[in-house]
């Protein structure tokens, strides 16, 4: 896809469990702060207009390798595809390039007025295709 967002992390003492090891919900935390990474920059890439609100509605998650307390990892995020209403998010917790985590999340463009799911704008679909 055209448009990885890679985000540093900045690891918390509280982000640690008893074993020295960074928790499953601390890296639900990490991925989280790719995603608004990630949307920032597409919204500054597509303009103002087309800064339509995303929810997640879906998640899955894999934890593939310990991150232990001190290691310096970042969060690799890119869309994977879109459709008419929703967009799937691929993203990688990495450790010099070794994948720690993965998660694939849906998300669904939202109307906050009106409380209802929108269509993805085209502008998204353009960055998105464009290699």
């Amino acid at each position: 896809m055209a448009l990885t967002v890679t985000t540093p992390i900045q690891m918390r003492f509280e982000d640690i469990d008893s074993f020295g090891h960074v928790n499953n919900i601390a890296q639900q935390s990490y991925f989280d702060l790719g995603k608004s990474d990630f949307f920032q920059r597409l919204w500054q890439t597509v303009g103002e207009s087309d800064a339509t609100p995303v929810m997640m509605v879906s998640v899955q998650t894999d934890f593939l390798r310990q991150i232990r307390y001190g290691e310096k990892v970042e969060v690799s995020t890119h869309i994977e595809s879109i459709g008419t209403k929703s967009v799937t998010l691929q993203q990688q917790i990495l450790l010099c390039g070794e994948v720690c985590s993965r998660s694939r999340v849906v998300m669904v463009c939202y109307d906050k007025e009106r409380g209802t799911s929108v269509e993805v704008p085209d502008s998204w679909r353009k960055v998105v295709e464009c290699k």
